[in-house]
């Protein structure tokens, strides 16, 4: 282990220099998971992502400090876009290993000033807790001038939680230590408040002390939680600060929890939306991510998915079975029920649906129609215009005002590379069309139904691509005579 640090304490500023770090680098033996724990997802996005996330509401992202070990590339390269900072917990040792390892980043070497006077160490696998309550307790840890404070609360099911032991009775009364369910006696286990695994720590003495921790344990690790019993030996000061919000304080051990969480979190970015004037009919049958932005006085009907990083826009009306993800939609939009739209853009008052599909790279202008069964795929469909029936609309810039016929396809690919269709203002596309592209349609153009277009269509132009029909009188008589002749 890293030499003892001994350092002279000073006395912290009125606001104290405050570092967060989040524990992040175990595996999660008991999800049975061949992914990083902090990974999987509740509320459309990573565990480790809601934790950050809040963090961040706390301290600058320069001041956090994600510990990570098991799939540490994976873990950083999920969370990178944070601009949070990372410490590799290269053997995972433990909760008090994770702070020993990241003792230079947390504390400094120079001259043995702590390059912090606070650290908030948070579990990277609690998703719900919230910036207030970590506010309240870092603020409870500088008021009681503390070396060491935990985040407790009472459960009427402590098991499996480790409990706190005061030394008498009342919520500031300090804490002696921390004892964990397997090593607790009955009595201890008769108590009702747990320790969450939350803390504060003066830097300082946190370093000064932390190489008194032992492994021996039955698991041979450094446990953060025996420093409450380090402090109380060395006379220093440890308490905790009871929340009354106890759900904050779940953590993830295991897919039943996970699913738990998940359905915690999404009730609760519902309950923000109903205060935020958007009406949602059954939100227990919604899946609305956590990120999700909806304007005031839009409907959702039961069923729907809001996923990613989606924004809808005021006034909509999202119909039932549809699936928006990481998209933008302007207000006033109609979403008619089995919508499935991704990564795309669609401006005020257009109307999707039934069942259309806009995959990635649709945009979708003013007062545009996509209707019943009609995919599209990197489009500009201009304002006003409609693609109403069974069509197929792929790498192509449509103008304003064209009618696109039902079961018109743009051909963009002819095996190896996509192609363009351009079709230009006030177009009207003939039920049944064929546009094998690279092609153009000149303004005002007509496309007789049921072509076949292959060259360019000027202005005000009509193009007709299909053979003449012929008629043979009295063929299917003949036909049907010659087959009963055959059969005798």
């Amino acid at each position: 282990m890293a030499k003892t640090i001994k350092t002279k304490l000073k006395s912290s500023p009125s606001t104290p220099r405050t570092a967060i770090a989040i524990m992040a680098a175990g595996k999660g033996t008991r999800l049975k998971s061949n992914h990083p724990k902090v990974l999987h997802e509740v509320g459309g996005k990573p565990i480790l992502a809601h934790v950050i996330a809040t963090a961040i509401q706390v301290v600058p992202a320069k001041d956090v400090f994600v510990i990570v070990g098991h799939e540490a590339e994976r873990v950083r390269e999920a969370v990178r876009a944070t601009g949070v900072n990372f410490v590799l917990q290269a053997e995972q040792r433990g909760t008090g290993h994770a702070l020993m390892v990241a003792r230079e980043a947390i504390f400094g070497n120079k001259d043995a000033l702590a390059a912090y006077d606070q650290v908030i160490v948070l579990s990277g696998d609690a998703p719900l807790i919230t910036a207030e309550t970590i506010k309240k307790l870092s603020d409870f840890h500088t008021a009681e001038k503390a070396t060491m404070t935990l985040l407790s609360a009472d459960l009427d099911n402590p098991y499996g939680y480790g409990r706190v032991i005061r030394r008498g009775t009342g919520t500031r009364t300090p804490v002696r230590a921390i004892v964990e369910e397997k090593s607790a006696t009955p009595r201890q286990r008769d108590i009702c408040e747990i320790n969450s695994g939350f803390y504060v720590f003066d830097v300082p003495a946190l370093y000064e002390h932390i190489d008194s921790l032992s492994t021996k344990n039955a698991h041979g690790e450094y446990y953060l939680t025996d420093m409450a019993g380090v402090f109380h030996r060395a006379h220093k000061k440890v308490v905790a600060f009871k929340t009354l919000a106890a759900g904050e304080v779940l953590g993830s051990n295991t897919r039943a929890e996970m699913t738990m969480l998940d359905a915690r979190l999404r009730m609760a970015k519902c309950r923000a939306l109903l205060d935020d004037g958007v009406t949602i009919y059954y939100p227990h049958t919604s899946v609305i991510d956590s990120d999700v932005e909806v304007g005031a006085d839009t409907v959702i009907e039961p069923f729907v998915q809001l996923l990613g990083s989606t924004k809808i826009g005021a006034d909509c009306r999202i119909s039932s079975y549809s699936v928006i993800e990481n998209s933008i939609l302007a207000d006033r939009v109609t979403v008619k029920p089995g919508t499935i739209v991704e990564d795309s853009r669609v401006a005020a008052g257009a109307v999707l649906g039934p069942y259309s599909h806009l995959r990635p790279g649709s945009e979708i202008g003013e007062g545009a129609h996509v209707g019943n069964f009609v995919e599209t795929k990197k489009i500009k469909l201009g304002k006003g215009s409609k693609a109403n029936h069974l069509t197929y609309l792929g790498d192509a810039e449509i103008g304003e005002g064209v009618n696109v016929g039902a079961g018109t396809i743009t051909c963009n690919y002819d095996g190896v590379n996509k192609h363009k269709t351009v079709i230009e203002d006030g177009v009207f596309i003939g039920s049944d069309s064929t546009l094998v592209a690279p092609v153009k349609i000149g303004r005002g153009a007509y496309v007789a139904a049921a072509s076949c277009i292959t060259d360019d269509v000027p202005e005000d132009a009509l193009a007709l691509g299909r053979s003449r029909q012929t008629v043979k009188e009295g063929w299917a008589r003949a036909k049907r005579d010659a087959q009963k002749d055959q059969r005798g």
